[in-house]
């Protein structure tokens, strides 16, 4: 293998987001939509299956978080949905509050929610540019 090849980005592994407690973190990510892939109580670790891919976002206990945004800005991670306007209803009818109302990008849609730790995850679609979305 050459020096090169050893540092090809390949593709992502798992995303890592911060938590003060497990169990509910899994609630509110599976009231957002999240479907579990595994659960490793005893390591503080849950998996949230994202599309068809084998990784995910890794929920990882973070025990000194407790309830409170970190004391920096959170990195914003957005997911591609088929409409991101449609994920705001659904949102709302889990009783889970966005950001902001659902706003338009260059691509189409998008809405932001925070879990109680401060991570944010953003709903997007390619509304507006269909030939860039994953399912056009």
């Amino acid at each position: 293998m050459s020096d090169d090849e050893s540092y090809d980005l390949l593709g992502f592994d798992n995303l890592l987001l911060p938590v003060g407690d497990l169990t509910e973190a899994v609630a509110f990510y599976e009231r957002a939509g999240f479907t579990v892939g595994f659960r490793f109580d005893e390591g503080g670790l849950a998996l949230l299956k994202v599309g068809g891919e084998t990784p995910g976002i890794l929920l990882r206990v973070e025990e000194e978080l407790g309830h409170r945004p970190p004391p920096w800005h959170s990195a914003r991670l957005w997911l591609e949905v088929p409409d991101a306007r449609v994920a705001a209803e659904r949102l709302t009818g889990a009783g889970i509050t966005f950001l902001d109302a659902p706003f338009s990008v260059s691509t189409g849609w998008t809405v932001e929610i925070a879990d109680p730790w401060g991570n944010v995850v953003g709903f997007t679609d390619y509304t507006k540019r269909p030939e860039l979305a994953r399912r056009a």
